[in-house]
């Protein structure tokens, strides 16, 4: 049991570096300093921490992430620098907790514990990358209040009960892994479309011509879902969004065919297989959404029930999307050609 503890206050105090390494630390030397709590023999190895240079200057770093956090972009360059930082700080939290123990306890919580510290900061940076899109800056100081509150929470909680401190931040870790690949996929994603924006140009509202070919990694995706071998009229590399039966955040391309004009195709790789989705557009209305990072397109149903679709392209692709909107709109202005009439038969008499 006393292993246990110690492996909850070590992966739990791993955990909350992840978030934020310096709060954690000043906060758990002020606290033993201050004679806020009182270390049970076997914890008698974070007295270190309580050593005023320690807490002034983890007080200080902590000053400098409580703006830093604040204010968008920043955190998340705060957040690349600390991708080294905060998985050491961690393993040597974790190290610290055990004080006088076996080497090989000790490497295995370092391990244990610097992976947890990643876990957690790879969560933290996905979430501000994400809320980053958003130019108004108040979702980064949501975020950055109740982060703060979850380490204050999770120190009270690691010192009253450490098995339970454990056990849930252990559910909480594998709820990540559990959903780490739309993770990765919604942070690369964003990561695409920044430097997209840096480096797209200034006017994003010149129309120029849509492409006709495929990316070459999903030109064979293509061929090999369509059977009738339609000829492509223009294709544009995007990110879906929301959609029926499309993952979000799959890298691939819209492409419209000259064969089924009132048809869209999204085509991708999903898992390294091919992967495409028809759209029909029949009864649907189409409409550009600029934002910041993103110009989007998005298709509803005209009547108010139907699937939904949202594609994003880059910023600087904003003439594109018009262009696509028109080709849209034009096609489904256009009304099918009427059939011909046709000869009546000639009926044979007997």
């Amino acid at each position: 049991m006393e292993q246990l503890n110690l492996l909850g206050v070590a992966l739990g105090l791993a955990a909350l570096a992840g978030i934020n390494l310096y709060l954690t630390v000043f906060v758990t030397g002020l606290a033993v300093n201050q004679h806020w709590i009182t270390l049970a023999p076997q914890y008698q190895s974070l007295e270190v921490l309580g050593h005023p240079a320690i807490i002034t200057i983890a007080g200080i770093l902590y000053f400098l992430e409580f703006f830093a956090d604040k204010i968008p972009w920043i955190d998340s360059a705060w957040d690349a620098v600390h991708t080294v930082i905060r998985p050491i700080g961690g393993a040597m939290l974790g190290i610290q907790v055990l004080g006088q123990s076996t080497p090989t306890f000790d490497v295995i919580v370092a391990l244990l514990a610097g992976g947890t510290t990643l876990i957690a900061h790879t969560a933290k940076a996905s979430s501000r990358l994400v809320a980053n899109t958003s130019p108004e800056p108040f979702s980064n100081i949501g975020l950055s209040l109740v982060e703060d509150a979850a380490v204050f929470g999770g120190l009270a909680l690691i010192y009253h009960n450490p098995v339970v401190a454990l056990a849930i931040f252990a559910v909480a870790l594998a709820a990540f892994i559990y959903f780490v690949p739309r993770v990765l996929r919604a942070t690369k994603a964003k990561v695409w479309l920044i430097f997209k924006k840096l480096n797209g140009p200034a006017d994003s509202s010149v129309p120029v011509t849509l492409p006709t070919a495929l990316p070459s990694h999903l030109s064979g995706v293509f061929s090999r879902q369509n059977v009738l071998s339609e000829t492509i009229a223009w294709a544009l590399p995007c990110i879906s969004g929301r959609g029926h039966r499309i993952a979000p955040n799959l890298f691939g391309a819209l492409v419209a065919t000259n064969e089924e004009p009132r048809k869209l195709v999204f085509v991708a790789r999903k898992g390294g297989r091919g992967f495409a989705q028809t759209i029909e557009l029949e009864d649907t209305t189409v409409a550009r959404e600029p934002n910041f990072l993103s110009d989007n397109l998005v298709v509803l149903p005209a009547t108010g029930k139907g699937p939904k679709y949202l594609f994003i392209f880059p910023r600087a692709s904003g003439g594109l999307v018009e262009e696509i909107v028109e080709y849209v709109r034009s096609r489904m202005a256009s009304a099918p050609a009427p059939l011909e009439p046709r000869e009546p038969e000639p009926v044979l008499q007997p």
